[in-house]
């Protein structure tokens, strides 16, 4: 009898006992997914067209339980204007900055700081603060070299939309925390 084919079997048996063994520690410690949010909320008005309030509009339709409407948003008909919206969302300010954090001994600098900074708000049509005004920021760190200073202004953008995006996300996880308007 060959003893290598008797243990190919028992290999495979603790192999699968193994990953078992692994899926039930995952489950066991509340381990899931993160779920689209779930909002209070059925429309939600915001108002502006800079890019980051159009990347939380494509945030806000992404999750399909929330309806964006505009000031300006009429209904099928052209003439009348749309019902009000449940809760409305003003972006107070949103400030980009770049701070240099070092130079060398010619004065050039070496390296930057971006920052992206937005201040928001949200509440009811009738003046009721769900959420006072709050900021939300990123800042990222960026070498530079100024023969390549082309090529590190398109890594700055890429980087500013980069933070746009994360503060995007990091604005629906508070809107779905208001619970109740």
């Amino acid at each position: 009898m060959n003893t290598r084919n008797v243990s190919l079997p028992r290999r495979g048996f603790l192999l699968g006992l193994t990953a078992a063994g692994a899926s039930l520690g995952l489950a066991g410690c509340g381990f899931e997914l993160r779920k689209a949010p779930v909002f209070a909320f059925k429309t939600l008005q915001v108002s502006g067209n800079s890019a980051m309030i159009n990347q939380i509009r494509r945030e806000l339709r992404a999750t399909g339980t929330v309806t964006v409407v505009t000031p300006d948003t009429t209904t099928a008909g052209g003439s009348s204007p749309a019902p009000a919206a449940d809760v409305v969302l003003e972006i107070l300010s949103e400030d980009r900055n770049r701070i240099v954090i070092s130079t060398n001994s010619a004065g050039l600098v070496r390296e930057l700081q971006l920052q992206l900074k937005v201040r928001f708000r949200l509440r009811t049509p009738g003046g009721k603060d769900l959420l006072p005004a709050t900021d939300v920021s990123q800042t990222r760190d960026l070498s530079f070299n100024e023969t390549n200073a082309l090529a590190k202004e398109g890594e700055a953008d890429l980087l500013f939309r980069d933070m746009q995006s994360d503060i995007a996300q990091q604005l629906m996880r508070r809107l779905a925390a208001v619970k109740e308007l």
